[in-house]
């Protein structure tokens, strides 16, 4: 019987990206489930990864609400959880943090920092202490009560943090592709004109990070995974 992931989906425009191709290179099944109009599957399968979308966590939705009980259960049963921008904001949500609006948009490649923290993680500790990420978001969280915090930015102090061993919180997105920030530059075109940069700029200066963002979405992926041995 193969391995399950199962994949909260938001928007249909932000999908898994390098994510997925780490999963199927190890023989892991990947279930895709967009939330809004699927609803949400009937277990967290043996990894649950929560994509990102442009809509808020403080939303009054139905199904975001029945979404944020779901990835609590996952992560109190130990099941492995990866939340990327919306979705570490619904983890965030799910251990009892707030999420507010950012003192601005951070969008295309920003300089995160890795705490102190973070040097001591399992993954975190396998990166640069300053490196370079995708990020596409106007609003941020607090940590949750027992979370670690693993890295910041300068308009997100908080940017990325894990609850327990194997539940990861991340503001940014790692698994971005070329054809995602295509996507994401032509539905969220609203947000360029605010952040007050271009579709080319954006692709053009997170274009030659990709390759290396996908080495560390593997690493991720493949840490956690170890839950599973």
């Amino acid at each position: 019987m193969s391995r399950r992931a199962v994949c909260l989906k938001h928007v249909p425009f932000e999908g898994p990206g390098a994510f997925a191709t780490s999963l199927y290179t190890r023989g892991i099944t990947l279930e895709r489930y967009l939330v809004p109009s699927d609803g949400l599957p009937k277990d967290a399968g043996e990894l649950l990864i929560v994509m990102g979308g442009p809509m808020s966590v403080n939303d009054a939705t139905q199904w975001m609400a029945e979404e944020t009980v779901f990835i609590r259960k996952a992560i109190d049963g130990g099941t492995p959880v990866l939340g990327i921008c919306l979705g570490s904001q619904l983890m965030a949500k799910a251990l009892g943090a707030s999420v507010l609006k950012g003192h601005a948009l951070e969008i295309g490649m920003t300089q995160i920092t890795v705490t102190p923290e973070g040097r001591q993680d399992p993954f975190f500790r396998s990166c640069p202490e300053r490196f370079s990420v995708f990020q596409w978001h106007g609003e941020v969280f607090d940590l949750p009560v027992g979370a670690v915090p693993l890295a910041g930015s300068n308009v997100a102090p908080l940017q990325a943090f894990r609850f327990g061993p194997f539940a990861y919180g991340l503001l940014f997105h790692l698994e971005m592709d070329e054809p995602g920030i295509t996507a994401l530059c032509r539905e969220c075109a609203s947000g360029l004109a605010a952040a007050k940069t271009t579709a080319s700029e954006v692709m053009e200066r997170a274009r030659p990070c990709l390759p290396q963002l996908h080495v560390y979405a593997d690493r991720l992926i493949a840490h956690l995974l170890t839950a599973l041995h």
